[in-house]
């Protein structure tokens, strides 16, 4: 196939004060070995207040198939818009500004998405350590494991195609964004997960083919950890202010264990034997926790045995906890739409006034 026969195909990169990641995520698509003059890479920046810019600016300089492009809403899904209004390309392949990937990468999933006639098709994530100390590579070892992840396919891994309900990095026909819309702008997280439900209940599909590869690299520190998956676990639920069924049941699984916890917690004072329950529940994620801990350790090494059990606590606690938040931030948003009705129909100014306070804080 001469060059000119294979697809154009543009790239879009989110990225935001990511200067320590940004370069190697370009340099992974320097190196790919699909012709340069049929990609395009849209790096859209939401106003970094570290080098990122700087840096992305260099490699435009050296490369003239890279380009950067301003977001000054600054969040996610604005600059995947951004980026996809200003493509040119017939396929749309977004990436993480934290991630790299194989040489392969972009040909084999135009190929992929030629061969089975999909709409969509993505690959598994490889979860790297941030760095070399012995609690990051263990975090990553804990986002590479179904105790930590669930059932999702693209961390754990698939030894055949098969289709899902999102993937990671997706290759996108440019027509299905003509079909079902752009990503959802109101979400900060989560953005790509609904705008592929969207696209599945549309009567799309969407393809995980096992050997495009990718590399992704986790956070640092239990403490960067926990605020990922805080608000991971927060959009699940408070995006459904904003979209209807944005995510997946499995997605629901840390807030209803968070839930029962509390729940039996709180009865336990009024009624004692409901702490024989919370003591049960906590007793068996416990168990869980270290046999899958103990297990990995076997496999890799025991020394990291310990920060496994923290990091496997940290990512299901703070992810379940988000979802409450989630849960409350709903309720009174509910609560204030009540006011604001009931405060103009009696002309309530200081109520009017508390209403426009919350919504500016949404």
């Amino acid at each position: 196939m001469e060059n000119k026969d294979f697809p154009f195909v543009s790239i879009i990169i989110p990225c935001r004060n990511e200067e320590k990641f940004i370069g190697k995520c370009l340099d992974s698509i320097i190196a790919q070995n699909y012709p340069k003059e049929r990609i395009e890479v849209l790096v859209v920046d939401g106003r970094s207040t570290d080098r990122t810019r700087e840096v992305v600016k260099g490699y435009t300089q050296k490369c003239p198939f890279i380009r950067l492009l301003d977001n000054p809403k600054k969040i996610t899904p604005v600059a995947m818009n951004i980026g996809i209004k200003g493509a040119k390309g017939d396929c749309i392949l977004i990436l993480s500004s934290h991630s790299k990937i194989d040489t392969n990468f972009v040909q084999k999933n135009i190929l992929n998405l030629q061969k089975y006639h999909v709409d969509c098709v993505g690959g598994i994530i490889i979860t790297f350590p941030a760095s070399k100390s012995l609690l990051s590579q263990s975090i990553a070892l804990a986002l590479s494991h179904p105790f930590g992840v669930g059932n999702a396919y693209f961390r754990i891994g698939s030894k055949k195609p098969k289709f899902v309900d999102t993937v990671p990095f997706g290759c996108y026909k440019k027509g299905v964004f003509e079909k079902i819309g752009s990503f959802n702008e109101n979400l900060a997280r989560n953005q790509d997960i609904e705008f592929n439900l969207r696209l599945k209940k549309a009567g799309g599909r969407i393809l995980l083919v096992p050997d495009i590869v990718s590399y992704y690299h986790a956070r640092a520190t239990l403490r960067a950890l926990a605020k990922q998956n805080f608000w991971n676990g927060f959009w699940v639920i408070y995006s459904t202010k904003f979209a209807h069924m944005p995510f997946s049941i499995r997605h629901l699984v840390p807030f209803i264990f968070v839930m029962s916890l509390g729940i039996s917690l709180l009865y336990s004072l009024f009624y004692h034997p409901f702490i024989y329950l919370f003591a049960f529940i906590i007793g068996l994620y416990f168990a869980v926790n270290v046999f899958f801990s103990f297990k990995i350790a076997l496999k890799e090494s025991f020394k990291y045995f310990p920060a496994l059990i923290l990091s496997f606590t940290t990512l299901h606690f703070s992810y379940g906890i988000g979802s409450v938040w989630g849960v409350i931030r709903l309720i009174l948003y509910k609560l204030v739409d009540v006011v604001k009705r009931k405060s103009f129909l009696r002309g309530d100014v200081f109520s009017a006034k508390l209403y426009r306070i919350f919504k500016k804080k949404q």
